[in-house]
């Protein structure tokens, strides 16, 4: 029951008639309804009406305002199922240089605590290794790191080139594959985490920027900066922001799960959510798909074989590119 129906009403009153407004664009053929922001807009203030109308239906008070939000609901309920066939077919140049960074930049803050979080276990890393360079052993995920110093582990590279050169050559294939398999579970745990109310999440994305960060410190203390720029930038330049976004996923739906600013019910918020997560999730795939290739095909072959300004060029390009991509496609012209 609503102890002051007066308040109520002039509280939602104002959502009530946006969304009579949006029907009315929306019977007219004016509605922008491949626009997700718009749909998920207009989503929302339905879901609110039908909220509304449930708290109102203890209230005999005011059947005429009973029966004005009745009609609303009813037509946004018919106008909303209409307008899906309209929706209908996945047109991927359309999704891949509109709605991607259109859904990129929309939900920008996410990808911004995502990076925060990264660089502070970078950070982190970095500082472990300067105080006590034998904490690599803990820190360093792979043996093949700890093992040896950067100095080492270039040498023996730089030596061993031909053998190398001739087993990737025989492998690239399986090892291409490997690498990409292994990137998606990476980063399909890192949205999965969000469930979590993004404690998994900023979790693991903290302990890879530690890593990051241990091992980038090492081999520049140990003057292997340029091997390092060579071996990391061609893959890392999207495999990187690749997880990253796969963080910025997670966010989205630990936020959901917590609810923060909204009256909605989990299932709605998730429901709501549900198409920027596809999207982005997407995304991801398609990067470290690409980042696994370079990988195999790119990154594990060292000079004299391939230069390292070759590889060091060819990353940061990739990385320009990238977020240039991201920051400035999808944007709208003065005509449309």
């Amino acid at each position: 029951m609503i102890l002051d129906l007066p308040r109520f009403v002039e509280k939602e009153r104002p959502f009530w008639e946006e969304l009579d407004r949006e029907l009315d664009r929306m019977a007219q053929g004016l509605a922008p309804l491949k626009d997700i922001t718009y749909s998920q807009k207009v989503l929302s203030l339905f879901h609110r009406a039908c909220s509304d109308l449930a708290r109102l239906g203890s209230s005999t008070a005011e059947p005429e305002l009973y029966a004005y939000l009745e009609s609303l609901v009813a037509r946004g309920y018919a106008e909303i199922h209409a307008a899906q066939p309209r929706l209908r077919g996945f047109r991927p140049i359309h999704w891949f240089f509109q709605t991607l960074p259109q859904t990129f930049r929309r939900q920008l803050w996410a990808f911004k605590i995502a990076l925060a979080v990264t660089v502070i276990g970078a950070v982190v890393g970095a500082i472990l290794i300067s105080v006590d360079p034998e904490a690599r052993e803990v820190v360093y995920p792979f043996s093949h790191l700890s093992e040896q110093t950067p100095s080492q582990r270039v040498q023996k590279e730089e030596s061993s080139y031909g053998i190398k050169k001739e087993m990737l050559e025989n492998s690239k294939t399986t090892f291409s594959a490997q690498l990409m398999g292994n990137n998606i579970k990476v980063s399909i745990n890192a949205m999965a985490l969000g469930l979590t109310w993004g404690l998994g999440t900023i979790v693991l994305l903290f302990y890879n920027g530690v890593i990051l960060g241990a091992v980038a410190l090492d081999y520049i203390v140990d003057g292997q900066t340029v091997f390092m720029l060579g071996w990391l930038l061609p893959h890392g330049s999207i495999e990187i922001p690749a997880i990253l976004i796969a963080g910025q996923a997670g966010l989205m739906l630990g936020r959901a799960v917590i609810g923060w600013g909204t009256r909605e019910g989990v299932r709605t918020r998730l429901r709501l959510i549900t198409p920027d997560l596809a999207t982005l999730i997407g995304f991801v795939a398609l990067m470290l798909v690409w980042a696994g290739f370079v990988e195999a095909f790119l990154s594990q072959y060292h000079e004299p074989v391939l230069p390292y300004w070759v590889k060091i060029t060819f990353g940061s390009a990739s990385l320009v590119t990238l977020f240039a991509f991201l920051f400035l496609s999808g944007t709208k012209t003065r005509s449309e």
